[in-house]
C-alpha cells in the first residue's frame, strides 16, 4: 500500500536521504516503496542537537537515513545512552524502548520515542531548576 505524503508551501522532507522543498502551493504524492522518509518537523540538524536527549534523537535519525554507516552510528548511540543514563537513571525504561526499536531495526518508532526522551529531559531540567 502506497504512503500519501501531502507537503505545504515550503516545507521540507527527506525521502531516501534525498533532501526536497516544495513550492509555493501544497503538493500531494503517493510513495510506492518503503523508504525512509522524514518531514521537517521530525528533522533534527546537527547544530541543533545540543542537549544529551538531542544528540540521541540526531544518532537514531543518522542510522534511520543512512543505513550505510550503522555501526559507526549504533556505537555513538550506545555510548550516548551510557552517559545519558547516569546523568538520568529514571529514564531507564524509556531508553530500553528505544533501544528495543534499535535493536529490532526501527528506526522510525525509535525516533517517536526518542522526542519523548527529549521532552522527559525538559522536564527533568525544569523541576531541577525549580529546586
Amino acid at each position: 500500500m502506497a504512503l500519501r505524503i501531502t507537503l505545504n508551501p515550503h516545507e521540507k522532507i527527506i525521502i531516501a536521504g534525498a533532501s526536497i522543498t516544495n513550492g509555493n502551493v501544497s503538493t500531494h504524492f503517493l510513495i510506492d516503496n518503503r523508504v525512509p522518509i522524514l518531514r521537517e518537523k521530525d528533522i533534527l540538524k546537527e547544530e541543533n542537537a545540543v542537549s544529551p536527549a538531542s544528540r540521541i534523537y540526531f544518532a537514531i535519525q543518522l542510522m534511520y537515513m543512512d543505513s550505510g554507516n550503522l555501526t559507526e552510528y549504533h556505537k555513538l548511540y550506545w555510548e550516548l545512552v551510557r552517559d545519558f543514563l547516569k546523568a538520568a537513571p529514571s529514564t531507564l525504561k524509556l531508553i530500553d524502548g528505544i533501544s528495543e526499536q534499535i535493536i529490532g531495526s526501527r528506526y522510525y518508532q525509535a525516533l517517536k520515542l526518542a522526542r519523548k526522551l527529549i521532552e522527559r529531559e525538559q522536564s527533568l531540567i525544569s523541576t531541577a531548576m525549580r529546586s
